[in-house]
């Protein structure tokens, strides 16, 4: 009888110890995961501050350039084009190259094997139309203004009434903080866009968003000026009324030997209408917008970081910064 209970006791005592092992297993299995996940997010944090101080480096590359830049303006007239320093792209480089040869000196990324790479540009954000000009200080569209809107939809190969649904969005967007007339409701406010991509938040699709894109923009208050020194011919044929296609290309290759200096000078007045009240108060030699795009390549991710800047003399102020995540394997 004594037996058969041993082996009861025996057939217990090893289920329990099963038992016991298998908790003890997966509490172990569940710690070491907690580790690797701990390691992974200390990891994945690292890098993103590393990557925030490289990117930020891009940036103030950018503002040692712009600065410089408006030291030398000072001295000779205030003249912005594609000739100067701050138009040459920053090619692709490691990351060391940029630092001493002395160990202690090179990243931490690049200390772990990770190769990091840092490339940049600097485009003037004024070589596009402004298209906070579409509405005043009323609320209301002005009737030059969106002759200029027009024209541009029309080189995008928009439907005709393109310019107008836009200039009614922005209306809307932008004029509701202008007090309403009395004894009437004031108007319903709509998202007010900071960018151009946000003007999906108003309606407008996205094919014509991107057939616009490289032609306007989206900068505080309305009397920056087109540069023709940097935009497109097509932007200086929609900013200026009656100009052709034809004599702004012609303009956009002379400025590659001679940029204009100003817009009253004979030589400058052949490239536009000749009727001498065409209006030129909206193009300008000079910028003071500018967007800079630092792109870094950390092992298998890519980001890339916009800033919109305006130089101020010889303050720079940064007025938006986007991060944008291209890749990443992890």
């Amino acid at each position: 009888m004594n037996a058969p209970r041993a082996t009861r006791q025996r057939g217990a005592a090893l289920l329990l110890a099963m038992l016991i092992l298998t908790l003890v297993a997966t509490m172990a299995a569940g710690m070491v995961w907690q580790q690797w996940r701990a390691i992974q997010v200390e990891g994945a944090e690292r890098a993103r501050t590393q990557a925030a101080w490289i990117l930020s480096g891009a940036l103030d590359w950018a503002r040692l350039i712009l600065r410089e830049d408006a030291r030398e303006n000072a001295r000779g007239g205030g003249v912005d084009h594609l000739g100067e320093p701050w138009a040459v792209p920053l090619a692709e480089a490691r990351l060391s190259s940029f630092l001493a040869a002395d160990r202690d000196n090179n990243s931490a990324a690049e200390a772990d094997g990770v190769e990091a790479f840092l490339s940049g540009t600097i485009t003037d954000a004024q070589a596009r139309w402004n298209l906070r000009k579409l509405v005043d200080a009323a609320g209301k569209t002005p009737e030059a203004q969106m002759r200029v809107m027009t024209r541009l939809c029309e080189q995008a190969g928009l439907p005709s009434d393109s310019a107008e649904r836009i200039a009614q969005a922005l209306r809307k967007a932008w004029g509701s903080n202008v007090a309403a007339p009395p004894g009437t409701a004031p108007a319903a406010a709509a998202i007010a866009p900071q960018r151009l991509a946000e003007l999906a938040w108003l309606g407008i699709d996205t094919d014509t968003i991107r057939r616009l894109e490289p032609w306007v923009v989206m900068l505080p208050g309305s009397e920056t000026r087109v540069n023709v020194n940097t935009a497109p011919a097509e932007v200086i044929t929609a900013a200026v009324d009656n100009m052709s296609l034809g004599s702004a290309q012609r303009l956009v290759q002379e400025r590659q030997r001679t940029p204009l200096r100003n817009l009253t000078a004979a030589a400058a007045r052949a490239y536009f209408p000749a009727d001498p009240q065409t209006n030129l108060d909206g193009v300008g030699v000079a910028s003071r917008h500018f967007i800079v795009q630092g792109r870094l390549r950390l092992g298998a991710r890519v980001l890339e970081e916009r800033s919109l800047i305006e130089r101020r003399q010889l303050d720079i102020v940064v007025l938006a910064r986007e991060r944008i995540n291209l890749r990443d394997n992890h």
